[in-house]
């Protein structure tokens, strides 16, 4: 569907009155009580949702949601404009800035001729833009809300772009092997802390395990929870066919019923 530049932007201008009228003093109550603060838990929510639509990949919901998302970034650009902080102007016109700096292979006459190449002088943008920010560190610094695995992999692909990686999976199959000896030494010692941290690290060297066969890791851990209560719901529907209750079912009949989960879905 072909985009008109100019119906585009007199939308982008309607939606900006639309959400001032909100703020405004004949505007929303709850709109006009809102802050950057109380907004977190939506934009939040509104991001999730888009990613269910996107993996349903409905187009219709998949708009519905991107509009709900533009919502929450248009809000808390009207909650900066109200502060004299920033407005939608100066946000849009500073990604352009950005996106133009990240590509000098499509808006200069620099070569970057494979996608490779692309992401190590993306790297080394974000590395000077960080020195800028006087980051600790040229990887940036991933936010902590992020959930802990996609989080884990972002930190590992940006590692990689400035070279500092395994060289391929079989090395990190040992790395794994290594931190799983660490992980068992750390729990016959009974250290809590020392535990947790060598848990930590074996997760973190299987994440970077997916990234080497290019998945998600945060996509496969959440497949695998479905999968759990997929199969647990077996258990739970063919327990009650027998007229009985999880608590009367021992823990090998459970077993029983999970294997019979798992030929379930290989036949399907």
């Amino acid at each position: 569907m072909a985009q008109n530049a100019t119906a585009v932007g007199d939308a982008f201008r309607d939606l900006i009155a639309t959400m001032a009228r909100l703020r405004g003093a004949q505007g929303c109550p709850w709109d006009k009580e809102q802050t950057h603060a109380s907004l977190k838990p939506f934009l939040l929510e509104e991001t999730y949702e888009l990613l269910e639509a996107i993996d349903r990949g409905e187009p219709g919901e998949m708009e519905e949601e991107l509009g709900d998302l533009l919502h929450q970034i248009i809000f808390h650009c009207q909650i900066g404009a109200e502060k004299e902080l920033f407005n939608a102007e100066t946000v849009v016109s500073r990604l352009k800035d950005k996106l133009i700096r990240r590509h000098p292979h499509v808006f200069s006459d620099r070569d970057l001729p494979d996608s490779d190449t692309v992401l190590k002088h993306w790297a080394k943008t974000k590395a000077e833009e960080n020195e800028t920010k006087k980051s600790a560190t040229s990887l940036g610094d991933p936010p902590r809300s992020m959930p802990a695995l996609a989080r884990a992999q972002r930190v590992g692909e940006r590692a990689s772009y400035v070279g500092f990686d395994w060289p391929g999976p079989d090395q990190v199959w040992e790395k794994i092997e290594e931190e799983l000896n660490e992980l068992k030494k750390a729990l016959s010692s009974r250290d809590q802390r020392r535990v947790q941290e060598e848990m930590g690290d074996l997760l973190f060297t299987l994440v970077n395990l997916c990234r080497f066969f290019d998945f998600q890791a945060e996509e496969a851990l959440s497949q695998a929870v479905d999968r759990f209560l997929r199969r647990f719901a077996h258990i739970e529907t063919r327990i009650r066919e027998r007229g009985r209750t999880l608590a009367e079912t021992t823990l090998e009949e459970m077993d029983s019923l999970w294997e019979e989960a798992k030929t379930v879905e290989r036949r399907s």
